[in-house]
């Protein structure tokens, strides 16, 4: 059964004609299970009704019959969701019959709900003659197939909305997709989507005008792929035996015109791009010698794989995200956005940015919300490679996605994005005020940064110091480290733009999501890894390079403040700054007056969080990195989209974490900050100021909003609505308190940003 499983599963995966899946999985389940019939209901969402979609067994002709999710045994499997294994149909309680489907011939009956991400998509139903109930092993066998194809369907259901045959029959408008918010606001505009990932499964589709042009560049690159063969032929030559060198004759041959290398020229001419053809044509053969049962056979699919992937290298060699076009007003999708494809790419032509993996607490939507460009992240279920220069409403309030918007949803939205603007205008006159309540109580509010555009915003919006420079985003736009020299430049900027306001400086923070191309970290668990601090340690010349640039930088500004990221001992904090000691002093002997800055460490692990007093009296301030904080607290992937829904900046736990880390720094008179996102959400910045913490900081486009719920609060309130909150233990309880408790105060509409547009089902 476990070889069936795989193989129903391969040959699935290979489709992406829904209709095509739908069939092919009832044809294989059939005959694997050696069963008469086999029958797929989905749910239609539009009349919530399940509708026969495909059947090996039942006639044919009664494909597209449906029942309601209350009607018929089909119907009780959907609405309990769970299984329905019966010897006799017909004297089920909830039996209703078909006609025209000649199931009556059938006594048998095992159905079980096709569920992806807790919702029921659908049943899946096999039938037999005989009056038997079904064997256990076999119920087992078509729950695990339903699991696996859940997947594969919604992915295919996907595919099939946006395809062009299906759209120029009828356009599904308003096609929504979920994924999480990773910045908000409404973006309306025409997708480019960027794939630089040299595997086939990444390629997007592209509509081409000059196709001698392309077939050009796919045989350049496929000539450098025959040189490279043969070039490794050579160099193995004495080594490999005479059968062993045929090996290579073998790859040379499927490179050959009448081979993969025509079929690919073919599709080129028909109008595919270089990628997008070799893609295909790659996939299509691999997935052939994967359904074979010959081993030596299956094992050809990896060659064709190793090959296409040379030749699409090639292809992509001089293709960076920062030589596509985009026209102004563009909205970027990718697989994956990071931190560094953001420093590369010209963002001051994107309206939006969409990645479908991810979640909102990714380093790349930190940044995405620093630009304050609207971003959905984790559209998991998006196929986002046939999207290329489609018109899209991107909702990054709700993390929505909609395909093809009617006129009712553009207008709705239009307005929407008015409104926005008209509100972001009107808190630009608070830039010069101080962020103090009614009742007179002062919090400054600082930003982070990590670009050099961040500096002018950050000033516009009336920042009054940075809490924190992402000192990592100008090594991932690089090839190499930074040299002391181009970091003692770029630091500079930083301080003397907000001279004599205070600059905290992360020292650098790689590992986990933010990776640097000439520095790889491979590793299972990288977010419980090799980061932070635990590499500088590792390599105090890339440590004393960076520590050194920054004190030269500070020399005229005397503004800087040291940050030490993800400690989680005091020997890291002291061999850190014994570092920074020395620093101090090789530069002092080199005549260069440098002077020792106040230094800090952030709090970002729960080992950290208990140990806070402890560091509390041997640095100068503390800091908390609350998205990494609440990540470990919670157990939560921050870039796993599946259970983003999990990660809450209001859980109890959180708030009970940051609400105990004042109350022990302020035991030994230290200054604490707090550096994420949720001192960024207007009702978790008035929260945090009940609990005492000194500054918050948060990217330049949420400070106006924030300034603007502090000076229309009341202290007195706030910490009486902060008392309410930390007496609760469920999220969902918390965020009705906060909801409430704001509403008396008359803030919610700076508080609440509405979608504008209903539910709806990816």
């Amino acid at each position: 059964m476990l070889k069936l499983l795989r193989k129903i599963v391969t040959e699935v995966r290979a489709e992406s004609d829904l209709e095509a899946v739908l069939k092919l999985i009832v044809r294989r389940i059939q005959e694997g299970m050696e069963t008469q019939v086999c029958s797929i209901y989905l749910k239609d969402q539009t009349n919530q009704r399940l509708v026969l979609r495909a059947s090996e067994g039942l006639h044919q002709k009664s494909i597209g019959s449906s029942l309601s999710e209350c009607e018929g045994v089909v119907g009780l499997v959907a609405n309990r969701a769970e299984p329905v294994n019966t010897d006799d149909i017909e004297h089920h309680p909830s039996y209703c019959f078909i006609p025209g489907t000649g199931e009556e011939r059938y006594h048998s009956f095992l159905g079980v709900p096709i569920i992806y991400q807790r919702d029921v998509l659908g049943v899946l139903v096999i039938q037999q003659h005989d009056g038997r109930r079904y064997k256990e092993i076999e119920e087992s066998f078509l729950i695990t197939v339903s699991a696996q194809l859940a997947g594969i369907i919604i992915q295919a259901e996907a595919s099939a909305a946006v395809s062009k045959t299906q759209l120029e029959k009828k356009p599904q408008l308003d096609r929504c997709f979920i994924g999480v918010s990773g910045s908000p606001g409404i973006a309306i505009g025409n997708v480019v989507v960027v794939s630089q990932s040299a595997e086939m499964d990444a390629v997007a589709e592209r509509e081409i005008t000059d196709t001698a042009a392309e077939v050009k560049l796919f045989e350049t690159a496929l000539e450098h792929v025959r040189s490279d063969v043969r070039a490794a032929s050579a160099r193995l030559a004495e080594k490999l035996g005479e059968q062993e060198q045929a090996l290579f004759d073998v790859y040379l041959r499927m490179l050959e015109d009448n081979s993969l290398a025509g079929e690919i020229v073919k599709r080129i001419q028909a109008g595919s791009c270089a990628q997008w053809a070799l893609s295909s044509v790659i996939l299509e053969h691999t997935r052939q010698f994967d359904r074979m049962d010959d081993p030596y056979l299956k094992e050809r699919a990896s060659d064709i794989r190793d090959l296409g992937r040379r030749i699409l290298t090639y292809l992509q060699e001089d293709e960076g995200p920062q030589s596509i076009e985009f026209a102004e007003g563009s909205i970027l999708v990718a697989e994956e956005l990071s931190p560094a494809m953001l420093g590369e790419i010209a963002t001051e032509q994107l309206s939006g940015l969409v990645s479908v993996k991810g979640s909102g607490n990714s380093h790349a939507a930190i940044l995405a919300r620093s630009m304050g460009i609207p971003t959905v992240m984790g559209a998991i279920d998006l196929p986002y490679k046939k999207l290329n220069g489609r018109m899209v409403v991107l909702d990054g309030h709700s993390g929505r996605l909609y395909l093809n918007p009617s006129q009712e949803l553009l207008d709705i939205y239009r307005a929407q994005l008015k409104a926005e603007l008209e509100q972001e205008a009107e808190l630009d006159c608070l830039k010069l005020l101080a962020a103090q309540t009614l009742d007179g109580v002062t919090i400054p509010l600082w930003v982070n940064t990590g670009l050099i555009a961040d500096v002018q915003r950050s000033l516009d919006k009336g920042a009054e110091g940075i809490g924190l420079y992402r000192t990592e985003i100008p090594f991932m736009i690089r090839n190499v480290f930074p040299s002391e020299q181009e970091q003692t430049q770029i630091y500079t900027k930083q301080l003397e733009a907000f001279a004599p306001k205070p600059v905290t400086m992360r020292t650098l923070d790689i590992g986990g999501d933010k990776s640097l191309s000439y520095f790889p970290i491979e590793e299972e668990n990288p977010f419980l890894g090799w980061r932070g601090i635990r590499v500088t340690l590792d390599h105090p010349e890339i440590f004393l390079v960076q520590i050194r640039a920054m004190l030269k930088a500070n020399v005229n500004f005397g503004n800087l403040r040291i940050m030490l990221p993800m400690v989680t001992s005091i020997n890291e904090v002291t061999e850190s700054v014994a570092l920074i000691d020395r620093a101090v002093m090789e530069l002092c002997e080199e005549g260069i007056a440098v002077i020792r800055p106040p230094i800090g460490v952030m709090i970002e692990v729960p080992a950290a969080l208990y140990l806070t007093r402890v560091f509390a009296r041997q640095v100068d301030f503390i800091s908390v990195g609350s998205n990494d904080l609440t990540q470990y607290l919670l157990a939560v992937d921050r870039n796993n989209p599946r259970v983003a829904s999990l990660y809450s900046n209001y859980h109890p736990a959180v708030l009970q974490a940051l609400k105990y880390i004042v109350k022990e720094a302020h035991k030994e008179q230290v200054k604490v900050s707090i550096c994420g996102e949720i001192a960024a959400d207007p009702a978790g910045a008035l929260l945090l100021m009940a609990m005492g913490y000194d500054y918050l900081s948060m990217n330049a486009n949420n400070l106006p909003k924030i300034k603007a719920s502090i000076r229309s609060s009341d202290f007195s309130q706030v910490s009486e609505m902060l008392r309410r909150v930390l007496r609760l233990s469920d999220s969902g309880q918390i965020k009705k308190e906060i909801d409430r408790s704001l509403a008396a105060m008359g803030l919610a509409k700076l508080i609440n940003s509405n979608t504008a547009a209903n539910d709806c089902r990816g």
